[in-house]
């Protein structure tokens, strides 16, 4: 540098000056950059050929993006997650700003209760998309919407497991409540679903345990609920006294329950039950 004339020296100066600066207004720019829509299937969150999800990733995403988490039902010993692809394709029609999670889960078996195992694995779910967050692009909000046992695992975990009170909203279409309620008991249909959890009706206390309506408080999130009046695997009371405590509690909720129907509907009803889930999602979770 010694031997470079004065004029030469500003020159380069200017010139390095002026890189630096394209380079950081293009940093800029690539953070503004808008993100395509991406589906993601079978993610492994875990070592079980069950323990996979899908991942819906909305265009223009943010790591304020809201995350539904879709849980299949099956008696806990069934089902998969394409059972939840109506709900899935009407979500992302209706709320095309949400990332959603359609999951799988271990499903209980001989000598194999999905208690607390299918807890665990909502939980490790959750875990992998917050380790995975920046990547994905997505917040650490979530919703739940959950169908028959899928509504029980939505609503236990959300009540009982939720230690970092994460879950904004969720929603049990016909999911059992209360182990320990005796019109739930003294339903043939239904102890044979509970006697899957491979424990004895008398065990109050797991029951308790096992149950979203021992477990709610105050503090757990909006809840909506949907039930049918002639179910015959999940008995009327299962959201009626759930309805009740929610009031009791002061915690907002809409419960809604279909007299004619039974352990599911189609028709002006499921219409309306699409309806009414948008409008809580908008309220409480959008």
């Amino acid at each position: 540098m010694k031997g470079l004339k004065p004029q030469f020296i500003l020159l380069l100066f200017t010139f390095v000056f002026l890189s630096c600066t394209s380079d950081d207004n293009n940093s800029d720019n690539n953070n503004e950059l808008t993100l395509d829509y991406q589906e993601l299937l079978n993610i492994s969150y875990g070592n079980d050929s069950r323990q996979v999800f899908d991942l819906y990733l909305p265009e223009n995403r943010t790591l304020t993006t809201k995350v539904m988490i879709l849980v299949h039902g099956g008696s806990w010993v069934s089902g998969d997650k394409n059972d939840m692809n109506d709900i899935k394709d009407a979500m992302r029609a209706e709320y095309p700003n949400i990332a959603i999670v359609n999951v799988n889960y271990r499903l209980a078996g001989s000598g194999i209760s999905p208690y607390p195992m299918q807890l665990n694995d909502i939980t490790a779910v959750i875990e992998h998309l917050e380790t995975h967050q920046n990547n994905y692009t997505i917040s650490n909000d979530y919703g739940f919407v959950g169908v028959s046992a899928g509504g029980h695992l939505s609503l236990l975990w959300s009540y009982a497991f939720d230690t970092n009170n994460a879950v904004e909203m969720v929603c049990s279409i016909v999911g059992p409540t209360n182990f320990t309620d005796p019109n739930y008991l003294n339903n043939p249909l239904a102890t044979a679903a509970l006697s899957n959890f491979g424990i004895a009706i008398t065990d109050t206390a797991l029951l308790e345990e096992m149950s979203p309506y021992h477990n709610v408080t105050a503090s757990s999130p909006p809840t909506i609920l949907f039930y049918g009046g002639m179910d015959p695997l999940v008995p009327t009371s299962q959201g009626v006294d759930l309805d009740a405590k929610l009031n009791q509690l002061s915690v907002p909720h809409e419960f809604t329950l279909y007299p004619d129907e039974g352990h599911g509907w189609s028709g002006d009803n499921l219409d309306d039950s699409y309806t009414k889930l948008n409008a809580f999602i908008a309220t409480y979770f959008e």
